[in-house]
């Protein structure tokens, strides 16, 4: 058994269902924000596919492309099985303007949430954050553990749980970052045909040397984020 499987296995209160959160692209120059939210039942962790597949998951950041788009494929094959819940956010580059990239991410990370409990068709029930669950009749369904990689999210309209360094610890949230990262990837590879002189496609938006001469070579375009390319013109300006 994986650590990540114990850990989840030592949170699991009742029968209520548990969704796991976390992000992809926070710290990019280009491109959205993406959540992913993954949610099971607490069968699910004596099931086959936690057995067989389920313990291949680990935090993205520390699995190659290759073996992290096929895990990406196979966790949407099992949300389209009904073996677990998945859903994806978005905060647009817009949204990051506005908004900053932790209030996008607020927003990546609802819509994710809202998504999967759409997907779940009423087996999910997502607590309000200010809602008193006091003398709830017991025929309403039990609401969902939600746990959020990082810090509490704040404002956010969903009562939830922060692990730091989350997508390490646990199994749920590992799957989530993998879901998160896979589908920013997909994007990031359709503005790369999109926008083909700035090599999205292969440094998916962050900060490295080809994108900084990519910059070099032809200015911003519109899926940067304005406030995010102080780096670029910090090594522009800086002496050669």
């Amino acid at each position: 058994m994986s650590a990540l499987l114990r850990y989840d296995r030592t949170l699991i209160e009742g029968e209520a269902p548990m969704i796991g959160v976390d992000e992809a692209g926070r710290g990019a120059l280009a491109g959205p924000v993406v959540a992913a939210a993954v949610g099971v039942v607490p069968a699910f962790y004596e099931g086959v596919w936690c057995r067989e597949r389920g313990l291949r998951f680990r935090d993205s950041k520390t699995i190659g492309e290759t073996e992290r788009e096929e895990l990406g494929a196979v966790l949407r094959e099992a949300a389209a099985d009904r073996l677990l819940w998945l859903g994806i956010g978005v905060g647009a580059v817009e949204e990051i303007g506005r908004c900053n990239i932790l209030g996008a991410t607020r927003l990546a990370m609802q819509r994710a949430l809202e998504a999967l409990a759409e997907q779940a068709g009423g087996d999910v029930r997502l607590c309000r954050d200010d809602a008193d669950t006091a003398g709830v009749a017991g025929a309403v369904k039990v609401p969902a553990r939600i746990w959020v990689d990082g810090r509490p999210l704040r404002p956010f309209p969903y009562r939830h749980e922060a692990i730091v360094r989350g997508d390490a610890k646990s199994l749920l949230i590992a799957m989530a970052s993998v879901a998160a990262k896979t589908a920013r990837d997909r994007t990031m590879r359709e503005l790369g045909g999109r926008f083909s002189g700035y090599g999205f496609d292969q440094h998916k938006g962050y900060a490295v040397q080809r994108h900084f001469e990519a910059l070099n070579a032809n200015g911003p375009c519109e899926v940067h984020r304005t406030r995010f390319l102080r780096k670029w013109k910090a090594c522009r300006n800086s002496p050669q």
